[in-house]
């Protein structure tokens, strides 16, 4: 609570915590398990580590308020792409049990429409 205006404050780490829960549970719904959440490294970060029973999937959760400022996915650049890759490396290095599996990079936008929540998953939304 802010002491001066007293309105709560939603920070955006909030929001993009709470985005990345709903998202894991959408994903979840469509036959995804999750293997680990906010996976970080010095290299990088993922945000959601899933398995469908056939890949290990990579997934970046991005949030837009409102389509005025463009598709959420809109906003994962090469470097991004980059990042999550060596991350996804890293992860693949400190687990042994994932090493041999086929791997897949995954993006899922989501926004809001009338109150509600839309995905927008893409898969395999692009490679190394």
């Amino acid at each position: 609570m802010n002491s001066t205006s007293g309105i709560k404050r939603i920070l955006p780490t909030s929001i993009g915590s709470e985005l990345e829960k709903s998202t894991e549970s959408y994903l979840n719904k469509r036959g995804l398990r999750t293997v680990h959440r906010n996976y970080r490294c010095r290299l990088g970060e993922i945000d959601l580590v899933m398995d469908d029973g056939e890949f290990i999937i990579f997934v970046e959760v991005r949030y837009r308020r409102d389509h005025r400022y463009g598709n959420p996915l809109e906003t994962i650049t090469i470097h991004k792409q980059k990042r999550i890759i060596r991350a996804a490396t890293q992860f693949l290095l400190c687990k042994p049990e994932y090493r041999d599996r086929p791997c897949r990079f995954d993006a899922v936008g989501v926004s809001q429409n009338n109150g509600h929540v839309e995905y927008d998953w893409i898969k395999d939304a692009f490679s190394t």
